[in-house]
């Protein structure tokens, strides 16, 4: 048959960039490495170094003082301890510091981004498409190109989860801003206010429960993508979980899959706007 006697060589093509991305930028790919790693390492020393109870307090008083409910802040010191008690706390922090680090990536890149394609319409249109693609790819074929180019670590699993969740803050941001009311814009422009104005005192106010929303979203994307990560070297509560998938220890696995469970209830609620609690 014509058509399976001539195949396009797609994966070939992209072997070969992904091939010549190593062989000239080898260099390039191991300083951007070394800095990721050395930062994502820097921020998981920081939670290690403080002693588990007393960062444990730090945290139930950063809960209820973000949303000021006894129920939640209950939740946070019973799982926080609970965690500590399976003898998880250091995977469940080499986990936090990954999530903290990937979602500041996305917010930093995709706010903007979203940004851009609420006011430039022929922008989202191409955009659209990657953000379909990385959205929709398995995560597994992420890894392979990272893999590639940055070698074993923590580096590819975070690179892939940026990838992976940055689509999130992207659409919504973009979203919010869509829906800002016409007239809100209207009554901006005829009070003088300057582009910059009218983006953080109108648009940008009236967009934060989408953003947040987004921002969610990217933290809980990130999360998922732990075990994942820990195929490739990535420290934290992946490794422990595939460890026990390839032993087939049920208490092991159950454990550590209680810990994500746990970790991502309690970032969920969270960063959850009040409002929006109950719902």
């Amino acid at each position: 048959m014509f058509l399976t006697d001539h195949k396009l060589p797609l994966g070939d093509q992209i072997a070969s960039f992904v091939d010549w991305l190593t062989q000239h930028g080898s260099a390039f790919f191991d300083k951007v490495s070394d800095t990721l790693e050395f930062l994502i390492h820097g921020v998981t020393g920081s939670l290690l170094w403080f002693n588990p109870l007393v960062l444990i307090a730090l945290l139930v008083v950063l809960v209820h003082f973000i949303q000021r409910s006894v129920g939640l802040t209950l939740f946070a010191a019973a799982s926080l301890l609970l965690i500590l008690n399976l003898g998880y706390w250091q995977e469940t922090m080499e986990t936090l510091a990954q999530v903290i680090f990937a979602t500041l990536v996305c917010i930093a890149v995709g706010v903007p981004l979203g940004i851009v394609a609420a006011h430039k319409p022929w922008f989202y249109t191409g955009l659209r498409p990657l953000l379909d693609l990385m959205q929709t790819v398995p995560t597994f074929v992420y890894l392979i190109p990272t893999l590639t180019l940055f070698g074993l670590g923590v580096v590819p699993g975070l690179i892939s989860t940026v990838i992976f969740a940055i689509a999130a803050p992207i659409r919504l941001t973009c979203l919010g801003i869509q829906d800002v009311p016409a007239e809100l814009m209207d009554a901006g422009k005829a009070f003088g206010c300057s582009r910059w104005q009218l983006l953080s005192r109108i648009e940008l106010p009236h967009a934060m429960p989408s953003i947040a929303a987004g921002v969610t979203q990217c933290i809980m994307l990130s999360l998922s993508m732990v075990v994942i990560a820990a195929l490739v070297g990535a420290d934290g509560l992946g490794k422990p979980v595939v460890n026990a998938l390839n032993t087939a220890d049920i208490s092991l696995g159950f454990e550590a899959g209680l810990a994500i469970v746990l970790l991502a209830i309690l970032l969920d609620r969270v960063c959850k706007q009040r409002s929006l609690r109950g719902r």
